[in-house]
């Protein structure tokens, strides 16, 4: 029966493993995802300047 203390122990260190893990790139997306729409914004009011006053 040891065994399956040692196993399940296991499984539960590798679930808690997985869902971290998951947290972590579960936030590396929506920083992509703000960094991204930031940086289309910024591009856009350049791109407004560069209109209103092209001669």
């Amino acid at each position: 029966m040891p065994e399956d203390d040692a196993a399940k122990a296991l499984e539960t260190e590798l679930e808690k493993s997985r869902l971290a893990q998951e947290t972590k790139n579960e936030r590396q997306v929506w920083y992509f995802l703000g960094y991204f729409l930031f940086g289309i914004h910024i591009i856009a009011f350049v791109m407004i300047y560069a209109v209103r006053h092209a001669k």
